[in-house]
């Protein structure tokens, strides 16, 4: 990492945990970074587990694509208040039994999910992950500056959120695979003994992590006053709004437009989680020197790979589709390490609150995204699916292009 790197790292984490506290801990620091990360994996994977299940479940429930999406909708718009009302109720407790107790609750959604005989008991199961979900991602995001040294923050960062990435790898093809072997209800079993094992994990790995000072609400609503982070959240309500549009519906889309089989959509979604995975880091690398650099990059991809879904999956067939799939999964491999980066450096100061705030929108959007995803899908087919998930991240290149960025990159 090169020094302009480090100072930009150190930026956008915030102000570095005190020296007597990175003494502590320094020689579990990576392993507690890395029960972060699983605990992002498992909060993700347990939110977007439906999207490789929306079909066998909509036909066992008799509900339709768009109603089985609305168990996406319902744990987003939870997640997106949840983020800064449990940060805000955990005040200066210790940050490790918090995220157990979270986790924990993830478990029993998950459960409660594998139960639900109809769509109003897994709505509620999905109530539950939202809670889960919010916390966690809120709290976890801001954690590496506080578990290495200043110069790390931005590796640790990323591999914090190679969690996120890892969920599209693993997490979500693997639920599609035990889906077609077990049933969709042995999918959400699975991730219930996942959640179990990451709880334990925090609980083991993680040091004591009390905050100093109890987080208030005109705290976080002050940060809205900064012109670079309603940017940054602008960025993300469009960008991950388009991209959930298109992305929650995916599996009828690439069965209807591209006339994939059902045992080939978990391959698909492998290779879109893998593009993912290395998009993460590389884009971890690239917003640490300029987050708007690497944010252009990822929405004009992003766009185009979306854009292109509906026209190659019907000339190409699956294998074009595939390919678009690969590139799309690359392009938004970086979006979560990339717009908390721009946050983190918008805010340097309140880690805590701006990650409260990105995870509240980003949520939001996921929610927003499955909803109007839906409509789509029920009025307009496949095709028009991918068209609005399209157009929306290219009103997020042009927010990231004009919009006013954090630091060095103001203007």
């Amino acid at each position: 990492m090169t020094n302009i790197e480090g100072r930009m790292a150190g930026r956008a984490a915030g102000p570095a945990a005190p020296p007597g506290e990175l003494r502590r801990i320094r020689g579990g620091a990576w392993p507690a970074v890395g029960a972060l990360a699983a605990a992002t994996f498992t909060v993700v994977t347990s939110e977007m587990l439906p999207v490789g299940l929306l079909t066998p479940m909509g036909r066992e429930l008799r509900i339709t694509d768009g109603t089985a999406g609305l168990t996406l909708t319902v744990t987003g718009l939870v997640a997106a208040v949840a983020a800064p009302v449990l940060t805000l109720l955990a005040g200066r407790r210790d940050r490790r039994v918090v995220l157990t107790a979270l986790m924990g609750t993830l478990a029993a959604a998950n459960l409660l999910a594998a139960y639900a005989p109809n769509v109003a008991v897994l709505l509620a199961a999905r109530v539950l992950v939202g809670l889960g979900m919010g916390g966690v991602w809120a709290i976890a995001a801001g954690l590496a500056v506080r578990l290495v040294p200043g110069r790390r923050v931005a590796a640790a960062t990323s591999l914090i959120f190679s969690g996120v990435a890892a969920a599209s790898v693993l997490g979500v093809p693997a639920g599609t695979f035990l889906g077609e072997l077990g049933g969709w209800r042995t999918a959400f079993v699975a991730m219930a003994l996942v959640c179990g094992a990451v709880a334990v994990a925090l609980a083991v790995l993680l040091p004591p992590l009390p905050e100093a000072a109890a987080m208030r609400l005109n705290g976080v609503l002050g940060l809205l006053r900064g012109a670079p982070v309603r940017t940054g959240l602008l960025l993300v309500a469009l960008l991950v709004t388009g991209h959930f549009a298109a992305y929650t519906y995916v599996r009828p889309v690439l069965e209807e437009v591209a006339g994939a089989e059902a045992g080939q959509i978990g391959t698909l979604l492998l290779a879109f989680g893998l593009a993912g995975l290395a998009g993460n880091f590389t884009a971890g690398a690239a917003a640490a020197r300029s987050p708007r650099a690497a944010l252009l990059v990822i929405c004009g991809v992003l766009a185009g790979a979306v854009l292109l879904v509906p026209l190659l999956g019907h000339v190409a067939g699956v294998a074009g589709a595939a390919l678009l799939v690969a590139v799309w999964g690359l392009a938004y491999g970086g979006v979560s390490v990339s717009t908390q980066t721009w946050l983190m450096a918008a805010a340097p100061g309140a880690r805590e609150a701006a990650s409260a705030l990105f995870v509240a929108v980003f949520n939001g959007a996921i929610a927003l995204g499955a909803l109007v995803g839906g409509r789509a899908a029920d009025g307009w087919g496949a095709a028009g699916v991918m068209w609005l998930g399209g157009a929306l991240a290219v009103g997020a290149l042009v927010t990231v292009g004009v919009g006013r960025g954090p630091g060095r990159e103001a203007g």
